[in-house]
């Protein structure tokens, strides 16, 4: 009897779960090779000038030291192509690592020590003796962003939006009004695994390169682009990923040195950076808001005015979506956006979690709930009496957006009709109680992406991209989709990712994975059902000789008739019987551009909060969230509900903890380790409730799916924020927010 149990849309464990636990997933920097060097890196201890000396004398003689790199001395070939830009490269000319003398951010790397051992390496590190001559610097937003600019060159899609009608008279007109500046710290990714690049030489003029990345193909293009080599003599394996939230997006400057010297040397080099110098390149940019809402009396908006300010480097334009939400999530006919930068000396900023969403949204989540004070409305009431079912800044109908169920189930949930308005009325002992709530969205993002399928002569189907898995369950739910198509239990197949030899795929990131991916796998899918029901038809006697594509079902491992299903072949059977010993579909997908010219598309969320926070101390818990989310089709509600957790752990960190906390004496991060940069440990998370609410939408995706990854920390600060003012009557606007800004 055939059975098809369907995988897509059940809770199913991580296929690489059991790797990942008994230690056998290997990551960057436990590849290993024959005679293998090890780098260590030695990084600027101020913030600007240039190089007056360096004196590697005593480094040099440590034994098994092997060579010491610095900018007079790095190899000729160690070029960067003025004109290069990596896939998500921002406007301006990326970092140069060892390029000249000039100091520009405190931690820049203008050492590499190559040693026989990694020990030895660190050890000659801490001899090499460096002199700056000091110039004045700036790492201070406050400071700089009087001097901000417009960047003349817009990184694709991070545009603001045209403004509409008169928002500053508009405002004026208004018979409510806040107007308010919102702050948010740079904060830093630290990821578990940090970043760190094996490169083995081959002695063929071929290497492979083993880095910490969210794209293989990115890194690909670097490394070949930047020593002037063949792609095809440079393949990127990246199959785990420890962590990446955006830092492994870009590729970081480990990985040209680990190339630097494994080129230069012609033997394997690995370079990995220790936690501290994880705080040395990218981060999420310290932002300030300032926004201002104009209402009339019954709370409905008539102006929204958003004018943020970034910092960036010296070198390079880093730009974010921070304001469009703004003009986008509620109704309003008077808008105007204006997205700033300010040069500061520190490194590029990059893309976090949900980049730029969580900054703009805290902003205007933040305004929301004091425009519900100001009214006397109930938050959630005045968010629905400003619902929008159209996307305002561009004029395109919505694929679909189930917000408002998000709402009511959220509040259902979490029982908001319960809660007493005025601050401070909502207490347990010496503990004050707050409920807040905020919204989320985030762009449904697809991609063109390319994946590959292949049955065996066992039966047994291995599915192909070069997409990572950053540890959201992309090789699970890849697994799922490819099971279903052919009757399969998951065990019998396999998953292959991050390779840049396979079927080419955008970096991981955005949320698009899984509907690019997850696409590109479904369309292959397709295809080799029609080849083998070609190659099935043409067996002795077959019961397909005359079947259609939509006539048959594939189950329990078999090709089977729909209206006969006891007419059968076993798919190892139409394989064995092919000329081949494997059959293969390969397929690319991409965005429909008459879609993406009529519609735009975007995950949704309610998320609901509460705190308690001591009356005497300060000290604040968070004891639950509701995040109530739509999201189109869940995959896995498994891996979908750790992804929302981990968002929502995310925006706690944001709220309360993470703050990277500069010397501006020095222009130094003086909390640049995990012992002193703050972030969420299990004692500060408590009950995490995670709703899906059902969606169905077409037109986002080929397989209706529209991302996890972000929506899940977008409205979560703000809803802490707002939760944090009714339980105190105080509002914070700057984070994180901590026990001095609430007693002070």
């Amino acid at each position: 009897m055939l059975t098809n149990d369907l995988h897509v849309g059940s809770p199913r464990s991580r296929i690489d779960g059991p790797a990942k636990v008994t230690g056998q997933a290997t990551y960057a920097a436990e590849f290993t090779a024959p005679n293998l060097a090890y780098g260590y890196v030695v990084g600027s201890s101020v913030a600007k000038g240039v190089i007056a000396g360096i004196d590697v004398a005593a480094a040099e003689a440590v034994v098994g030291v092997i060579k010491i790199y610095t900018h007079q001395n790095r190899p000729r070939t160690a070029w960067f192509s003025s004109s290069y830009q990596d896939q998500v490269g921002p406007p301006g000319k990326p970092f140069r690592p060892l390029y000249d003398d000039a100091i520009l951010y405190s931690g820049q790397p203008i050492v590499l020590v190559v040693a026989q051992t990694f020990e030895i390496a660190r050890h000659a590190a801490s001899l090499v003796r460096i002199q700056y001559d000091l110039h004045p610097h700036e790492t201070d937003l406050e400071a700089a962003r009087h001097d901000s600019y417009e960047p003349p060159s817009k990184r694709f899609g991070m545009a603001p939006p045209a403004a509409r009608g008169d928002a500053v008279q508009a405002f004026s007109d208004s018979t409510l009004r806040v107007s308010q500046e919102y702050s948010i710290a740079a904060e830093y990714h630290n990821p578990m695994e940090p970043h760190a690049t094996t490169v083995v030489w081959h002695g063929d003029d071929t290497i492979t390169v083993h880095d910490k990345t969210q794209g293989v193909l990115n890194s690909q293009a670097y490394v070949a682009s930047v020593f002037g080599l063949s792609k095809k003599a440079v393949r990127v394996i990246s199959p785990f990923v420890g962590g990446g939230f955006g830092s492994g997006l870009r590729p970081q400057y480990q990985l040209f040195l680990a190339v630097m010297a494994s080129l230069e040397l012609k033997q394997s080099v690995r370079v990995e950076l220790t936690r501290e110098q994880m705080f040395s390149h990218i981060h999420r940019a310290q932002t300030v808001n300032v926004l201002s809402l104009g209402a009339e009396k019954n709370g409905r908006l008539n102006s929204v005015q958003h004018h943020a300010v970034s910092a960036t480097s010296r070198f390079e334009d880093h730009q974010e979506v921070v304001v469009s939400w703004s003009g986008l999530l509620y109704k309003v006919e008077n808008a105007s956006f204006q997205q700033d930068l300010a040069k500061l000396d520190i490194y590029t900023p990059g893309d976090m979690r949900a980049p730029g969403a969580p900054l703009g949204m805290f902003a205007l989540e933040s305004a929301m709930d004091e425009l519900a004070t100001a009214a006397d409305i109930d938050p959630l009431d005045l968010r629905l009496e400003n619902y929008v079912d159209t996307d305002q800044n561009t004029g395109k109908i919505l694929t679909s957006k189930e917000l408002r169920a998000c709402y009511r189930k959220g509040a259902e949930r979490f029982g908001w009709s319960k809660r007493n308005p005025v601050p401070g009325s909502m207490r347990e002992g010496r503990e004050l109680i707050g409920w807040g709530m905020a919204s989320g969205i985030w762009e449904a993002y697809m991609f063109k992406t390319s994946a590959r399928v292949t049955l065996g002569p066992d039966g047994k189907l291995e599915i192909a991209c070069a997409t990572s898995d950053i540890g959201t369950g992309t090789y699970t739910i890849l697994a799922q989709i490819g099971a279903d198509a052919f009757g399969l239990s998951m065990d019998d197949v396999t998953v292959r990712l991050g390779d840049s030899s396979l079927p080419a795929a955008p970096v991981q990131g955005g949320s698009w994975t899984a509907a690019s991916a997850g696409s590109a796998v479904m369309a292959a899918c397709n295809t080799l059902q029609e080849k083998l029901l070609s190659a099935a038809s043409r067996m002795p006697d077959s019961p397909m000789a005359k079947a259609k594509l939509d006539d048959i079902l594939c189950a329990s491992g078999r090709m089977a008739l729909k209206s006969e299903p006891s007419k059968s072949i076993a798919l190892a059977d139409i394989v064995s019987a092919s000329a081949d010993r494997s059959i293969s579909a390969e397929e690319t997908v991409k965005p429909s551009l008459l879609k993406y010219l009529q519609y735009s598309s975007f995950a949704h969320s309610a998320v609901f909060a509460e705190v308690r926070i001591d009356e005497e101390l300060g000290v604040i818990r968070v004891t639950r969230i509701v995040s109530a989310v739509a999201a189109g089709r869940i995959l896995n509600p498994k891996t979908a509900r750790s992804q929302i957790i981990g968002g929502v752990v995310w925006g706690v960190g944001m709220a309360l903890h993470e703050e990277a906390m500069t010397d501006h004496n020095l222009g130094r991060i003086m909390n640049r380790s995990l012992a002193e940069y703050h972030v969420p440990v299990n004692a500060d998370i408590h009950d995490i409730d995670v709703i899906f609410v059902d969606e169905t939408d077409t037109k986002a995706s080929p397989i209706g799916v529209k991302g996890l990854g972000e929506i899940g920390i977008v409205g979560t600060a703000a809803a802490i924020a707002n939760a944090v003012h009714h339980a105190t009557g105080k509002r914070i606007r700057s984070l994180p927010i901590t026990i001095d800004k609430l007693l002070g």
